[in-house]
């Protein structure tokens, strides 16, 4: 009986020490946002370990990196980001770790004439390109390219992988433009707490509107309030939306100033923004994103 129970505890250790040497020899990949993340860990494959710094509820344009974060850039084998200055102050982190290793903006070989130019700049671009899915199928090739360079032993598995998820992203824009289309034409008005939905509101036909800017750094005003206050009233408009990754008081204090001028508006529900959900949200993935945005606007405004 001693034997047996011998022979079992060296197996769970064996057995344990294994799956740990197994998964210390994964190669590591680190992204940024959980929209990067979801999308790599798609292309690579389950053999290897993808990481996020950015999880449900943070947002990149405020995002910090704590010293752990910096450990674990530096030991990644790869490195994927947005660019287009989401990651703000994290952009001059990682162009330095671009001396050491490889680092990837996955908006690199978007057309810049598809982008969205930032009010009074030049050449600065509206960063959340995710919003248009069809816009966010280009960064496909450049994550499939990438892995391949670094990782040329699965190029076939990266290949197969990318033309899988192209597939599904086709799928999904064809859907998005189709629930889009059944709210009525008058009614396609989107007010949320920052200016992260241009891209959707360009490729699937409806206005929108930020209380904040383009970026959460830049702060609002009474004067913003009473701007879409008024806009609210003009247009009766439905409803307004609030986003996981921003404080929902921005948005409490539009209702509020509705409602103190006889008006009448709903918070039409939350929409994931600048981050995924949790597990348990039914937004943990890019396409579950999507889908749940999209039918809670059209829900909200039909």
């Amino acid at each position: 009986m001693k034997n047996l129970l011998w022979m079992v505890l060296i197996f769970l250790v064996v057995g344990c020490s294994s799956d740990s040497s197994k998964k210390a020899s994964q190669p590591l990949i680190m992204t940024t946002t959980g929209m990067i993340a979801d999308l790599v860990q798609n292309i690579a494959g389950p053999d290897y370990v993808v990481k996020g710094l950015m999880g449900p509820g943070v947002d990149p344009h405020l995002f910090k990196a704590s010293q752990g974060d910096i450990q674990n850039l530096a030991s990644a084998d790869i490195i994927f980001y947005n660019g287009l200055h989401l990651e703000g102050k994290m952009t001059e982190i990682l162009e330095k770790m671009s001396a050491s290793k490889q680092v990837v903006a996955v908006s690199s070989e978007i057309n810049p004439a598809r982008l969205i130019p930032l009010q009074g700049a030049s050449s600065a671009y509206d960063p959340h390109i995710w919003f248009n899915v069809e816009l966010w199928r280009q960064t496909i090739p450049v994550i499939q390219e990438a892995l391949a360079e670094s990782f040329p032993k699965d190029h076939a598995s990266f290949e197969k992988n990318a033309a899988k998820m192209d597939s599904l992203y086709a799928d999904l824009h064809q859907w998005v433009i189709e629930q889009v289309a059944s709210v009525p034409e008058t009614q396609r008005k989107l007010i949320t707490a920052h200016d992260a939905f241009g891209y959707f509101g360009k490729a699937y036909d409806i206005e929108v509107y930020g209380l904040q800017g383009i970026s959460t750094v830049a702060e609002y005003g009474v004067n913003d309030i009473n701007r879409m206050v008024d806009l609210i009233l003009d247009t009766r408009i439905r409803a307004v939306f609030v986003e996981t990754s921003v404080p929902q008081r921005s948005i409490e204090a539009v209702v509020a100033g509705v409602r103190a001028r006889g008006g009448t508006v709903n918070i039409g529900g939350t929409l994931y923004s600048d981050a995924l959900g949790g597990p348990d949200s039914g937004a943990d993935t890019y396409i579950d994103m999507v889908r749940h945005n999209v039918q809670t606007i059209v829900k909200a405004l039909k």
